[in-house]
């Protein structure tokens, strides 16, 4: 029974409010996925609109109050007891364009700390460079980047014949393998609280920036730029992501994390399987990213001049870049609406 219908109005503004709010969003962006947490509060604020509604069952008054709770209790079932999409419908380019760009700014975090421990260790290894010019064999896992790099401009210059003739496609498929190897490590090391994810990230900016500081001491910048530019411009950032995953593992294996409905922490189980749909989206994007990134390397980065000019790989390249950024800062956006559906009475 209610004894004082404005007050029992008051106390359920919030509640109808909030509930609201949130069939707003979805209503307006149909791939809008919610975490764990923000299910469970759904599902409260759900329960208790309808415990609302059944009290007006008896209450002639206010007739336009029962109307809007019968209608939050009807979108919201329609959209709990919506049938699941089947595969045959899922949008290849749907979860492209708008999941995977979505899921990597919902981690923003984790791409910061990834970004800054490469740069960190691009510092070092160029830093250790510039210092000491006998630790190469220390920093530089490949024997190609042990000469003088003057010496090799010189040498890939001057070549007379396509040395990955008729090997092109083998050449990628096995950049791509491996490269896919280091991003799904980078990404399973996060179960070691994120430190095995630190390591491999880090040793690759040494590796990085222990071949930059030595093309650019030895004079050699726009082979620099021609060289790398065109295909790392996706391949970092995609080593970027998959470490970005990492981290998203290492935090949900950390926890604890509290539900703020009924102020527990998740279990590991839900913290897992709350991030798991994320893990999958990133991991395809930049399997998608290295497969670009090695047919790239292979049939454009190594050829320099006089086959290719650099201005034209180093124009290729940024251009890349910039798109990749568009692509994953912008992407998939959605344009917020001003009408956010009826007014509580």
């Amino acid at each position: 029974m209610i004894l004082d219908l404005n007050k029992f109005i008051t106390q359920g503004r919030v509640i109808w409010s909030e509930l609201e709010d949130i069939l707003v969003r979805i209503e307006q962006d149909p791939d809008l996925k919610l975490d764990m947490e923000q299910l469970e509060r759904f599902h409260y604020l759900y329960q208790r609109t309808c415990a609302d509604l059944a009290r007006l069952a008896d209450f002639s008054a206010r007739q336009e109050i029962r109307t809007y709770l019968e209608s939050l209790v009807a979108r919201s079932f329609s959209l709990i007891h919506k049938p699941l999409r089947s595969p045959e419908n899922f949008k290849i380019f749907t979860w492209f364009f708008s999941g995977f760009p979505s899921t990597f700014r919902k981690h923003m975090t984790a791409f910061w700390i990834s970004a800054a421990i490469l740069m960190a260790g691009t510092l070092f290894g160029a830093s250790a460079i510039a210092l000491d010019s006998q630790a190469k064999p220390a920093l530089m896992p490949f024997s190609h980047l042990m000469q003088d790099p003057a010496q090799r401009v010189a040498k890939e210059e001057a070549a007379q014949k396509d040395k990955i003739a008729g090997k092109k496609s083998s050449f990628a498929s096995y950049l791509i393998s491996n490269n896919t190897r280091v991003a799904f490590f980078a990404l399973s090391l996060g179960i070691t609280w994120g430190v095995g994810t630190v390591l491999v990230v880090f040793s690759n900016g040494v590796y990085l920036g222990a071949t930059i500081a030595d093309y650019i001491l030895a004079g050699q910048t726009r082979f620099l730029l021609g060289w790398l530019l065109p295909h790392g411009s996706i391949e970092l950032p995609a080593i970027i992501l998959a470490a970005q995953a990492g981290f998203i593992l290492a935090g949900a294996l950390i926890g604890p994390v509290r539900n703020k409905t009924r102020q527990r922490a998740l279990s590991l189980k839900y913290r897992l399987r709350n991030i798991s749909s994320d893990l999958f989206t990133l991991m395809g994007g930049v399997c998608l990213m290295l497969i670009w990134a090695g047919f790239i390397e292979a049939f454009l980065s190594q050829y320099h001049e006089p086959a290719i000019s650099y201005t034209t790989k180093i124009l290729f390249g940024t251009t890349q870049l910039m798109v990749l950024f568009i692509f994953l800062f912008f992407s998939g956006r959605t344009k917020p609406e001003s009408d956010k559906g009826r007014q509580i009475p």
